[in-house]
């Protein structure tokens, strides 16, 4: 009778697209097109477990006994076809021991000039209470990471806060010791810097022009959008001092694309309005979005409707996306374009992004953090600067993160997309950076079953684009 076999569910996902039957591969994140043979295959193994006789006997007429065994096996080599129930869905959870740094966040302030409610940062004060970090902590910073990653090609410095251009000194000082230090080395160097924008002049931007650092500016849209939650100490909107520091920025930088980071919280849920206005208004290369759904103040965080919201709002803007890159367009929607990178480049993500192993940040006191949005919080540091990374401890967390086993991870069809969402999430929400976000799962599947469906079709109609919008993109950043 021989063995039965069955579908691997958890390792496959179909998508049509006009008529074409295409299967991502979960395990890889890879896309291949089903010939009639394969798709028949799936089809009767859906309506039940078969043994490769049944399956010959009721294709071979059609397709020949030879093609309906080779499609049986290579099925079985890509894990989406299981003998006697028996699939293995995720690799043995392995040991850490390399973590090939190229990106250090450096938290320079943390002091910051404006009052935005629905910060997240815990340790963050008014400008004149704010801690510095020192030039020694920050030199320490970098022959840190090329003291634990020597042989990258590329590395990235980032200037974090509070609000970095509080403390332009250090910034100014890094630039010039690392411009010197890195030609001493194998691998360049970039530099980039999240800001607020109210501090800019035209002399610090002719300066980031000049020396090619990299700038997103927090902006979260419209100007009744904005100044809802983005005010200043005295409790202001900024709304249109950014926007005229804006167009000046504009109107003089030219290095880099610059790019917007939108917060969305309670009553700020019309992403298509404010893509619009950053976008199509301002001009900005690039906006993205990021869903507020467990600060610490309960009454900022999106209700489960209002994130619903978000979400369709962020699939229509993905179906601009999709005309726009049928025609060779990148529109500049950031959340569709680095799901899109991760489909492309067969990301198979164990981790849900680098932080702890490719990226870590450094508060002022020169302590070693998981990624800049711990700085301050209460989860234990990963070192220093001056003795170095905490390699036991960061392997112990990031060996946790790894095993999937008993979580709901373990057979979630996007598990290699996005590997237990963002750790600083979880540790809002359940007070432990190891667990999985559960809290939006439904709504992450069926984002990036979107995302599949826009990517394949780009695939089919347009292939080109991914090299020309696509594969040059990539750069890490918080």
């Amino acid at each position: 009778m021989g063995s039965v076999l069955s579908l691997v569910e958890p390792n496959l996902h179909l998508v049509d697209v006009d008529r074409r039957k295409l299967l991502f591969h979960v395990p890889t994140s890879a896309l291949f097109e089903l010939d009639g043979l394969s798709e028949a295959l799936i089809a009767r193994l859906r309506a039940g477990d078969r043994t490769a006789d049944d399956l010959a006997q009721a294709l071979a007429p059609r397709y020949g006994s030879e093609p309906v065994n080779a499609a049986i096996d290579e099925l079985k080599t890509l894990k989406v076809l299981s003998v006697d129930g028996s699939a293995q869905l995720n690799a043995e959870p392995a040991k850490v021991t390399e973590f090939p740094l190229n990106t250090v966040v450096l938290n320079v302030n943390t002091g910051c000039n404006l009052s935005c409610t629905y910060c997240y940062k815990e340790d963050l004060a008014a400008p004149s209470k704010g801690e510095k970090m020192p030039l020694e902590t920050a030199i320490n910073a970098i022959e840190m990471l090329l003291r634990e990653s020597p042989d990258q090609d590329r590395y990235n410095v980032v200037f974090f806060g509070g609000e970095p251009l509080t403390h332009m000194p250090l910034i100014r000082n890094v630039v010039a010791y690392c411009e010197a230090r890195f030609q001493k080395v194998r691998g360049s160097v970039d530099f980039s810097l999240t800001t607020n924008a109210t501090l800019l002049t035209e002399a610090l931007v002719d300066y980031f022009d000049a020396h090619r650092i990299g700038l997103t500016i927090s902006l979260d849209g419209p100007k009744a959008m904005h100044d809802k939650n983005r005010i200043t100490v005295g409790g202001k909107g900024t709304y249109d001092v950014v926007r005229q520091k804006v167009e000046m920025l504009f109107s003089r930088y030219r290095s880099r694309p610059i790019g917007a980071r939108v917060t969305l919280t309670r009553g700020v849920t019309d992403v298509e309005t404010i893509y619009q206005h950053l976008h199509r208004e301002l001009g900005f290369h690039e906006v993205g979005f990021a869903p507020v759904t467990s600060g610490d103040i309960a009454e900022f965080n999106l209700t489960p409707q209002e994130l619903a919201e978000v979400f369709a709002g962020m699939k229509r803007l993905g179906r601009r996306y999709l005309e726009g890159a049928l025609q060779g367009r990148n529109i500049g929607f950031g959340n569709m374009h680095r799901l899109l990178s991760d489909i492309h480049e067969g990301s198979k993500k164990a981790l849900p992004c680098g932080a702890g192993v490719a990226l870590l940040a450094v508060d002022t006191a020169g302590e070693i953090n998981l990624c800049h949005r711990f700085t301050g919080s209460d989860l234990p540091r990963f070192g220093d600067v001056e003795t170095g990374v905490d390699k036991p401890a960061l392997s112990q967390f990031i060996e946790a993160r790894l095993d999937r086993s008993g979580t709901g991870c373990e057979a979630c069809r996007i598990r290699n997309l996005c590997s237990g969402g963002c750790y600083h999430e979880s540790y809002a929400k359940y007070g432990d950076p190891s667990v999985p976000a559960y809290h939006y799962c439904d709504l992450l599947r069926d984002w990036v079953d979107f995302g599949v469906d826009v990517y394949s079709r780009v695939a089919i109609e347009n292939p080109g684009f991914f090299d020309a919008h696509v594969t040059p993109r990539r750069s890490p950043s918080p």
